[in-house]
Parts: structure tokens; sequence; C-alpha cells
């Protein structure tokens, strides 16, 4: 009774539980943030080049979240649903393929199963008992010759909110200081605050050092934002027309 009792705490504390990281709203999150404060501290430094207030700083950087959040949310939303009904166009012809022609598609499902490894009498016999529930029948040929889990397709609704919401915290990262400094002082808060917040995330996300993720994420943006304060301050800006 100990033994058995012991074996099962030994169990439960050697299981493990793993997040989604296949989702089209966890995808679109991770990139979402990381697209937000990349592009608007680009182009808030760009702003900044030119020289102008900080008012048009501020506005830029609200101009540029905005602008973002609605076209990446636009984007994903299209992109996820162009790849859900391409899906299920796919499930569709393996639908009519299972109901007119069953005796191929049992043989195909064996053949798949014999390739990974089992015998050809257990490769059949799995392959009839799948056959039998059409349900299971279109999710095992799904998952061997699509790579799809038909109860799982995405939606575009869920990617398409994340993203914009994702974009936007994003980018209002390195636009927060600019309501209370300018110049300067407000473009190094921009960028290190950039770094901070994004290294700390990733390292949750991830599991890395949270100061190699700030490092990486501030050498990424300020190459981005570099280029872009440079260009402004070629352009330059004149406030009086």
């Amino acid at each position: 009774m100990r033994r058995r009792r012991a074996a099962a705490e030994l169990h439960q504390a050697a299981e493990h539980h793993h997040r989604n990281v296949q989702g089209g709203a966890a995808r679109a999150a991770v990139f979402g943030v990381s697209d937000g404060l990349v592009t608007n501290i680009s182009l808030i430094l760009g702003v900044v080049g030119a020289q102008p207030g900080a008012a048009y700083v501020r506005l830029a950087g609200l101009a540029g979240l905005l602008a973002g959040a609605f076209s990446m949310a636009a984007g994903e939303y299209v992109s996820m649903s162009a790849q859900k009904e391409l899906l299920n166009r796919e499930l569709d012809v393996e639908r009519h393929a299972l109901k007119a022609e069953p005796e191929e598609e049992l043989a195909e499902l064996a053949q798949v199963y014999q390739r990974r490894g089992l015998n050809p009498e257990a490769a059949t016999y799995l392959a009839e008992m799948m056959m039998k529930t059409p349900e299971m029948a279109l999710e095992a040929h799904a998952r061997e010759e699509i790579g799809v889990d038909p109860s799982s397709i995405p939606s575009p609704y869920p990617a398409a909110l994340s993203s914009f919401a994702s974009f936007a915290i994003g980018a209002a990262i390195p636009l927060v200081p600019w309501f209370f400094a300018g110049g300067v002082p407000a473009a190094v808060a921009s960028m290190g605050a950039a770094a901070v917040v994004i290294g700390l995330v990733l390292s949750r996300a991830t599991g890395r050092s949270p100061w190699r993720s700030a490092v990486r994420q501030l050498v990424v943006s300020t190459l981005a934002a570099g280029i872009t304060y440079l260009v402004g301050r070629l352009v330059g800006l004149d406030i009086t027309h």
C-alpha cells in the first residue's frame, strides 16, 4: 500500500504540462508585441530626428499605434480566415473520399500505419477501428494526410483581437515617456523601457534570461530606430508651414 502510494506521488510530481504554443492567438500575441514596439519606436525616433516638439512626437506615436494595430488585426484576420477556409475545403474533400471510396481509404490509412512501424496485421486492425466511426476516420485521415486536427482549426477572431491588443501594447511602451518628458531624456527612456519590458515579457514566455532578451531587444530596436532617426535628421521639419 505504501509502495503504491509512493509511486502515485512520484508520478504526480513528475507530471508536467505544456502550454499551447501553436495556436493562432498565441503566435499573433508574441509577434504583435515585438512588431508594435519596434515599429512605433522607429516611427517615434524618426520624428524625433526632425526635432519637433514633444506634442508632435506624441501625435505621431498615437497615429502609429492605432494604424499599426488595426493593420495587424486586419491582416491577421484575413490570413487566418484564408487558412481556415483552405483547411475546411481539404476536410470536405476527405469527407467525400471516405463516403465514396471507403475501402481505398482504409487501405491508405493502413499503409500509413505500416510506414510508422506497425506490422501489416496490426496496421490493418488499427485502420479498421478508426474507420468504424466517421468522425474518428476523418480525424485519423486529417492528422495523417493533412497534419490537422479537425476539432482544433483556429478561429480568425481570437487571432485578430490578440494581434490588435498585443501590437497596441508594444507600440504604447516607447510612447509613454513622451507624455512626461521630451527631447533626449524621453528618447532614452523609450529605448530603455522597450528593452526592459519586452525582455521581462519574453523571458517569462520562453524561460530565457531576462537580461539576454532585453539586450537583444535593445540591439534590434536601436538598429531600426537609428536608421529612421537619421532619415528624420536628413529630411527635417519646418513646423511654421
